[in-house]
């Protein structure tokens, strides 16, 4: 069977979150017995788990390209994706050289894990053991469970999908659990409350475990911290290696590599100096960094990996990740659409919660006030759209001193997005004035027209836009000098 017709059928699955859909009830006991029919592949290699709201695949990006620089056969799982599902599954290796790369797995190890997947899947259902098809979350999960286990991999980075009690990657015996920034998001699932919604999480905790964190919304470390309590859970705080308060950021301006200030700064590590030099541009990277070197610190504190029964014997060798490792690593992280300049004027940040939408906001604050800029926005309609155009609508309003800026609103393809009549909607309610395009390649082409020489598009809202004018952006690069 072919690589499209496996993810035909993989999209066919993913409609669980669609808020027309019928509510589905997640249970761990689902997953674990899809595992069980495919060999438990989860038990043949150890694992880090990330959770949080904002911030997870930052964290697992830098985390696994840090491991990767040490050497490491290293496998990365993350969520959504931007233009082509295999994006989610990464692993690097000792063919790759040089040591700075994880590669997507190939369509054709994908297609035949699939049907492996789907077969196993079937005929449980068809015995009784299942109630129903496992998700598109959840097929994918055992997929690349599957996969990691066929590489031989030395360590997982896994980006929990939604939650973490109840996501099909908390099968796993973590080594480490690693929680990122909590904010209300997914609501209908998780909790309307900072404090629901971090209990949530933090059920990637285990007995007697290690957590890694950084201090945050007050009600978010209550939560966690009574988890990890009852739990006998060892707490590692992340924050020595924030750069100091007094960090000057090097000066803004629209250069030809970013108009953005780059996260370069020097921290100390064992009395030695850290250089962090990284791609991630925005200063709520910094803490997404800080987590990562605090998991790599950690990894190597460790006598040997854990003992896993089927686990290749290179699997009980200890960490060595070296800080050259660290900052290799940092340096060669690869994770696009977060804050990504494409020259000559096109800036795409993944913001789709109002969180992201205020970091996006510190980060166009720091551009120069003179440039004229566009917003090319869309969004989901179970997110919060209300409060997200009210956090970034009124920075592109040409009728409050900005009369060269603009607003250009598109639906996206999901069946989740919010339509243009309400995005529409959200800038009426401000009372500001807004662009309509009917999808995103009208979208962007309007952006560009409006725009004036020497201005910025700003593309987010929605990883699903953000990934559709990456698509159309890098497929008609010419377009983009376009005035």
């Amino acid at each position: 069977m072919s690589f499209a017709t496996a993810v035909d059928q993989l999209h066919a699955l993913g409609l669980e979150l669609s808020p027309d859909a019928p509510r589905r009830k997640f249970d761990l006991a689902h997953i674990r017995t899809l595992a069980a029919a495919l060999g438990d592949p989860q038990t043949r290699f150890p694992s880090i788990l990330i959770g949080g709201t904002n911030g997870k695949g930052s964290t697992a990006a830098t985390l696994a390209a840090i491991l990767t620089a040490a050497g490491l056969r290293t496998g990365l799982y993350t969520s959504p994706h931007l233009s082509r599902v295999t994006e989610r599954i990464r692993v690097s290796g000792p063919d790759l050289e040089p040591q700075t790369t994880l590669a997507e797995i190939p369509e054709e190890t994908f297609a035949r894990l699939y049907f492996q997947v789907d077969e196993a899947a079937q005929r449980l259902v068809r015995e009784g053991r299942l109630p129903h098809h496992p998700s598109f979350f959840e097929s994918l999960t055992a997929l690349a469970f599957l996969y990691f286990a066929e590489q031989k991999i030395d360590i997982a980075v896994l980006e929990v999908g939604l939650g973490g009690r109840l996501d099909a990657t908390n099968i796993v015996e973590p080594t480490l659990s690693v929680i990122t920034d909590i904010a209300l998001d997914h609501q209908d699932y998780l909790g309307d409350t900072i404090t629901a919604i971090a209990r949530e999480k933090a059920g990637i905790l285990r007995p007697g475990g290690t957590l890694i964190t950084l201090p945050q919304h007050p009600e978010a470390n209550q939560a966690i911290g009574e988890v990890a309590h009852t739990l006998d859970v060892r707490g590692v705080n992340a924050a020595e290696f924030l750069p100091d308060r007094d960090f000057e950021p090097g000066a803004a301006g629209h250069t030809a590599s970013s108009p953005l200030r780059p996260n370069h700064y020097d921290l100390s590590l064992n009395g030695e100096p850290l250089h962090v030099r990284s791609p991630l541009a925005g200063g709520h990277q910094q803490r997404n960094i800080a987590l990562a070197i605090a998991a790599a610190v950690e990894l190597r504190n460790h006598s040997s990996y854990e003992c896993y029964a089927e686990a290749p014997s290179r699997n009980k060798l200890s960490y060595n990740i070296a800080n050259s490792a660290i900052e290799a690593g940092i340096a060669n992280t690869v994770w696009p659409g977060r804050l990504e300049f494409l020259p000559p004027n096109l800036l795409l940040d993944v913001a789709h919660n109002p969180a992201g939408a205020w970091a996006l906001r510190a980060a166009i604050a720091a551009l120069p006030q003179s440039e004229p800029r566009t917003l090319l926005f869309s969004c989901l309609r179970d997110k919060d759209l209300t409060e997200m155009a009210q956090i970034l609508f009124p920075l592109f309003d040409s009728t409050s001193g900005r009369p060269h800026d603009h607003i250009v609103l598109a639906p996206i393809d999901s069946p989740r997005a919010a339509s243009l009549d309400q995005l529409l909607a959200a800038a009426r309610a401000l009372d500001v004035p807004a662009h309509a395009a009917h999808d995103p390649g009208e979208a962007l082409a309007l952006a560009r027209s409006l725009t004036p020489s020497g201005g910025l598009i700003v593309a987010t809202g929605s990883i699903y836009l953000v990934g559709a004018i990456r698509d159309l952006a890098s497929a008609a690069p010419e377009a983009a000098t376009q005035p």
